[in-house]
């Protein structure tokens, strides 16, 4: 939190536990609805009721509920009146309105629609057949388009008389049946004769996407074109919405949000359930047990090797050592891989690339480490033998988690399995179990030279 933030937050809380509500309504009509929505984060239910209820203007109380994460705003909206909700719903874009509302019990939502505006209630439920996290469930329906059939001055006077509509430096131009026929920026119209058509100066290669697309994609194609904008179209190709840069921001934050989550073994779920313990802690503890069973395996397979560990007791040393780094380097590479697959910058045409640079890089650490603990291993128990066993072992433990980083991701992403959220505990736990192998195969293999 910056200082200016903290600032703001220990002034507002202050005004509020003394309830100086004047003070506070003037506060915050000197302050951006960005800064306002950015202090609920760290505000109680209480507080944000209060301080949502003394945003007199219904813009600036739309616009700070845009800005909050949509589930929270739904909890917030549920403590208010139904007659407050409907007012600033409506003054919301219409895919805000559509994210905070499916957020609500559904009883309340079905509520808060019939009370809207025909006009307002409609758009919000054709948005809502869309699925959330596709290109349909994220684009503004307020927009703004051009004939082709219209002259350049034309065009110029209808841009000055619209309002409230989406609207960056392109402009969509479609036919008279709202096909999506090309696009022109506004240098380009501003530059031509005024008595020149549109469809002799539009761009016919738009770059779009259908309503069913995964948001995700949306954001790669956004970035990798870096467009301001990109239009929504329906399988006839007509006009249907307009996602810009603000809404590809908010889904990249998303996106990588809810990939370290789901790498942790969590999930943004848990934001919903507050301090709920029970709640929280079922979510996390299939992956836990993911990585129970595989200690369970390790255990059993130190035991299978229990009579080389008894004759040779100072490998017990060096177990940590060989599955910790073993895990740690499989860690990363399934984190740069699972990452890779998000952002597309890596896809099955480049994953045999990605694998052979994964088996460099963990073949160069593996000799690094090797050779270190190799050494440490001969100071402390003054047997060569061992530190090449040790030193070995840690050399190919390394090499084969981090090409182990790389299959699982692409594996899970082969047969349909979000690998976000499958790889991690998988990479751990057989990386345990690859550790335990090779370090006890080693010593086995060399038990004559170690007594």
């Amino acid at each position: 939190m910056d200082q200016k933030v903290q600032m703001l937050l220990e002034t507002v809380r202050k005004l509020i536990r003394r309830g100086a509500h004047p003070n506070l309504n003037n506060l915050l009509k000197k302050t951006h609805p960005a800064d306002i929505a950015h202090l609920f984060r760290y505000l109680d239910l209480k507080e944000q009721r209060v301080l949502f209820h003394l945003v007199e203007d219904v813009d600036t109380a739309a616009e700070v509920l845009s800005e909050i994460e949509h589930s929270v705003s739904a909890q917030l909206l549920e403590q208010i009146e139904k007659e407050t909700i409907v007012h600033v719903l409506q003054h919301m874009p219409y895919d805000d309105a559509v994210d905070i509302i499916q957020n609500m019990p559904e009883e309340l939502a079905e509520e808060v629609l019939d009370s809207m505006q025909d006009d307002c209630s409609d758009e919000i439920e054709q948005l809502m057949q869309y699925q959330e996290d596709t290109a349909g469930g994220i684009m503004s329906t307020e927009i703004f388009s051009l004939r082709e059939d219209i002259t350049a001055r034309q065009a110029i006077e209808a841009l000055q008389e619209a309002e409230d509509v989406e609207m960056v430096f392109y402009l969509y131009v479609t036919d008279m049946y709202n096909h999506l026929v090309g696009v022109l920026s506004l240098r380009q119209l501003l530059m031509v004769p005024p008595g020149r058509c549109l469809r002799d100066i539009v761009s016919p290669d738009v770059i779009s996407v259908r309503a069913d697309t995964d948001q995700e994609e949306v954001a790669q194609l956004v970035a990798k074109y870096n467009i301001l904008a990109i239009p929504v179209v329906d399988d006839h190709n007509k006009l249907l919405g307009i996602i810009t840069v603000d809404d590809v921001i908010d889904v990249m934050r998303q996106e990588a949000t809810e990939d370290i989550y789901k790498m942790a073994g969590a999930s943004e779920e848990e934001l919903m359930y507050g301090y709920k313990s029970f709640k929280i802690a079922r979510l996390r503890l299939p992956w836990l047990l993911v990585n129970l069973l595989g200690g369970v395996v390790t255990g059993y397979l130190m035991w299978w090797f229990q009579l080389t560990l008894k004759e040779v007791i100072a490998l017990i040393s060096f177990i940590p050592v060989i599955t910790g780094m073993g895990g740690n380097v499989g860690g990363q590479s399934a984190t740069i891989v699972v990452r890779g697959f998000a952002t597309g910058r890596i896809d099955f045409t480049t994953l045999r690339q990605v694998f052979f640079k994964e088996l460099r890089v963990g073949l160069i650490m593996g000799l690094v480490c090797g050779l270190v603990v190799g050494g440490i291993a001969i100071v402390w128990h003054h047997n060569p033998y061992l530190g090449l066993v040790v030193g070995s072992a840690m050399t190919i433990a390394m090499t084969v988690a981090a090409t182990m980083g790389v299959l699982a991701p692409a594996f899970f992403k082969r047969i349909g399995i979000d690998p976000a959220i499958a790889s991690t505990p998988f990479v751990q736990t057989s990386n345990d179990i690859t550790g335990i192998l090779i370090y006890f195969g080693m010593a086995t293999l060399f038990i004559s030279n170690l007594h």
